[in-house]
């Protein structure tokens, strides 16, 4: 598939390495940074989505995404991201999602403004029908630069592999490519979200310890394959 991800916000919390590693499947292991694991809250807008070889189609190509997600590697050290659950507004994209890739995704009502200019505000609002609102409010407070290598920027935003957990329990890996996310310290003033109590986390008492803001990614996604 191609996708483009727009006007992305991410929020992290560092978090304790044990708590992240009781959630994960047989054969995932929490990935740290100088010995913090971390959980991430991401929205954005989902472009142009769709299959290799068909163009976009009105109504099912264009749709909003919010995701809690942490870092993972395998046993061989091979990095990626672990989805505890994906929200959208496209009921059809949650299916397909959901039987293609074995993702976690849920069905919620969602709205937003996109900036009208690269250095402008977004706003973006997602709730879960009979559940707690999801809200944020931001913009880039500094240049979009590309994240360093080694760095804490890097090892969250350059993952290129997905795994998931199919029905029958194994495990599944999926491959995107991208070039280097520009990325922009976020000035946040709105930071609402319940993911971490629909996932079975403690909410944070705290701000997030980072906060990046991107203008996006043109992204190809390749086929589901059995994790090793």
């Amino acid at each position: 598939m191609f996708q483009s991800w727009r006007h992305l916000l991410f929020l992290h919390w560092a978090w304790d390495p044990a708590a992240i590693q009781a959630t994960l499947p047989p054969g995932l292991f929490v990935d740290t940074h100088d010995d913090r694991a971390y959980l991430g809250v991401v929205p954005f807008w989902m472009d142009r989505v769709r299959p290799r070889f068909l163009p976009p189609v009105p109504g099912l190509s264009w749709f909003l995404e919010l995701n809690l997600r942490t870092y993972v590697h395998t046993a061989d050290g091979t990095p990626g991201v672990w989805f505890y659950s994906l929200d959208c507004n496209n009921h059809v994209a949650v299916a397909l999602a959901r039987t293609l890739f074995s993702l976690p995704y849920v069905f919620a009502h969602q709205h937003g403004k996109r900036p009208a200019a690269p250095t402008g505000p977004a706003r973006f609002h997602s709730r879960r029908p009979g559940g707690a609102p999801n809200a944020f409010a931001y913009a880039p407070a500094a240049p979009f630069r590309p994240s360093e290598p080694g760095t804490l920027e890097y090892f969250l935003a350059e993952r290129y592999l997905l795994f998931s957990r199919r029905r029958d329990g194994s495990l599944a890996s999926g491959r995107v490519w991208h070039t280097p996310y520009p990325l922009a310290r976020a000035a946040v003033t709105t930071a609402e979200t319940s993911l971490f109590a629909d996932n079975g986390f403690p909410a944070p008492s705290r701000p997030a310890d980072l906060a990046h803001t991107s203008p996006g990614v043109s992204v190809s996604i390749f086929p589901l394959r059995r994790a090793t």
